[in-house]
């Protein structure tokens, strides 16, 4: 039988292997933050089909542990969940520099005249509104994916 340090570091070792691996693979891990299971449910199923691995969370303070928990390479928050909404997460989130460069993306079924502008305005990377198309979804995602983090990073909000 394994003691309990030799299978802790037994787990950090494949961990880092399963990093790796997803490094090579081009999985990339993405965080979806919504409190409505239907959006996470079509959401969570074209990413993985799309080859990703994916994290989720049902509120903005649910989101804020898993992003520390996971380090995503892509976040989406709907902007209206409860107890902290997708604004609000998005400032915690840009506080940590861990997350400075990491494209952060607004998710909204309420797609009214300048909502695009102010989310954009408060430091999301970009929007996506709902309902969308599952092809313009995995187009949107892997162009987010794709973007040159260093020009990211020049943009993130400190």
């Amino acid at each position: 039988m394994l003691n309990a340090r030799y299978q802790n570091e037994k787990t950090g070792q494949a961990a880092i292997l399963g990093d790796a691996r997803r490094e090579r693979s081009g999985m990339k891990k993405i965080l979806i933050a919504d409190d409505k299971a239907s959006s996470r449910e079509l959401i969570r199923t074209v990413l993985e089909q799309s080859g990703h691995s994916v994290v989720e969370a049902i509120d903005g303070k649910e989101a804020l542990r898993k992003a520390d928990e996971s380090l995503p390479d892509l976040i989406l928050l709907d902007l209206h969940m409860p107890r902290l909404d997708g604004v609000g997460t998005l400032q915690e989130l840009r506080r940590d520099q861990r997350f400075a460069a990491t494209p952060i993306v607004a998710l909204t079924a309420s797609a009214m005249q300048g909502d695009r502008e102010r989310a954009l305005s408060a430091g999301f990377t970009g929007y996506i509104a709902k309902p969308i198309g599952l092809k313009a979804l995995r187009n949107e995602v892997n162009r987010f994916l794709s973007e040159d983090q260093k020009d990211l990073r020049l943009t993130a909000p400190a």
